[in-house]
């Protein structure tokens, strides 16, 4: 097998599961060990990867934060899905926070029931309001990216708050590093409505797993993580530490 196959297969391999044994490409690839450890301290070297015992793992980029209007036209059907799922876990007399994401504001038009909603969102807020439903807008200071309020004051009045449910946007889930955002200050106030709540729900659809941004926000069994489909986590050993639900129409 050439040079440039073996690099290939193993970079796929990395993104697909995050971590390679040198054993498991010796066998799939039948090839040597020092013919192994050469591919990796060259890949390596490239920037692609990280050596560690008996193999490598993935090294991450971190993705810069989009604007509201660039989320929203993304993957557009998952994150409709995914609202709507979200949205039949809500029961009667709910009080719940709601996130500053694109998935979440598709969550609004399906909530029509007789519940109290809390959200550092202002379009979430003002399409709320809209839907006759009891609405709470955090204070704070309005990020020009995604429309959401942030700062210690934000912070300071939502730990006065105790929800039902919670119900988050996430730019990445990661079996290793968790759930992360660009944001320093938005992932405080998702960690800080997690601690406030009964049940935390991040809603992601597919292409945000195996991603991985600058800011964490919570361990992967801290929450429950709804996604568009479980099939594309087969290369994932997601399992053993988040429950998840796939949303289905």
């Amino acid at each position: 097998m050439l040079t440039e196959e073996r690099h290939s297969y193993i970079l796929k391999k990395l993104k697909e599961e995050g971590i390679v044994k040198s054993q498991d490409i010796i066998r799939e690839l039948n090839c040597s060990e020092s013919t192994v450890r050469r591919d990796l301290i060259l890949l390596e070297d490239a920037g692609h990867l990280k050596r560690i015992h008996g193999g490598a793992k993935r090294v991450y980029d971190l993705d810069e934060e989009l604007s509201v209007v660039e989320k929203s036209a993304k993957n557009v059907q998952e994150k409709t899905l995914i609202a709507r799922y979200a949205a039949s876990l809500i029961k009667e007399n709910d009080v719940i926070y709601l996130d500053a994401g694109t998935t979440t504001l598709a969550m609004i038009p399906f909530l029509n029931k007789n519940i109290t909603v809390v959200t550092n969102g202002v379009q979430h807020a003002s399409l709320l309001v809209d839907q006759q439903l009891r609405v709470y807008l955090l204070g704070g200071v309005v990020k020009n990216t995604t429309k959401a309020i942030v700062g210690v004051n934000s912070v300071s009045e939502l730990k006065k708050y105790r929800f039902t449910k919670a119900f988050l946007g996430i730019n990445g889930i990661d079996e290793e590093y968790g759930c992360t955002t660009p944001d320093p200050e938005e992932a405080l106030l998702k960690y800080t409505a997690i601690q406030q709540s009964s049940n935390s729900y991040v809603l992601s659809d597919h292409s945000k797993w195996g991603k991985v941004n600058f800011a964490k926000v919570c361990d992967l069994d801290e929450v429950t993580i709804i996604t568009d489909q479980i099939k594309h986590l087969k290369n994932h050993n997601i399992f053993e530490n988040a429950t998840i639900l796939e949303a289905i129409s």
